[in-house]
């Protein structure tokens, strides 16, 4: 399993229809399987994120946040990792939303 405990996170990419950008940082906290963030930056003033870890890395997560426009938005992730050439990982992201127009998007995080 893939050790994700105190690692820093920023998005590299990410659909039109999403709210983070390279301005938000994800800092993640394992514990075991379980996962969970703290991110802000950008359209983000504050977000939260909690998942399960499965054997290769793969998470299952639920995130909620508020953006600049003072509006809770939350949502599904499922993230896969890859891990980089410089021993970095990134993570590959398919979303969707869970409140607002529940569309879905990807974005990839990398590790920074």
């Amino acid at each position: 399993m893939i050790n994700y405990n105190g690692k820093k996170f920023r998005p590299i990419l990410n659909s039109e229809n999403g709210e983070t950008s390279n301005k938000t940082v994800f800092i993640y906290q394992q514990v075991g399987n379980i996962i969970t963030s703290d991110y802000s930056g950008g359209q983000i003033k504050k977000g939260q994120l909690i998942g399960i870890i499965d054997e290769d890395g793969n998470i299952d997560i639920r995130y909620h946040q508020i953006n600049n426009k003072n509006k809770l938005m939350t949502g599904i992730c499922k993230s896969k990792p890859e891990i980089l050439e410089n021993g970095k990982i990134r993570l590959h992201e398919n979303w969707q939303w869970t409140s607002g127009d529940q569309s879905e998007g990807q974005s990839i995080i990398e590790e920074v």
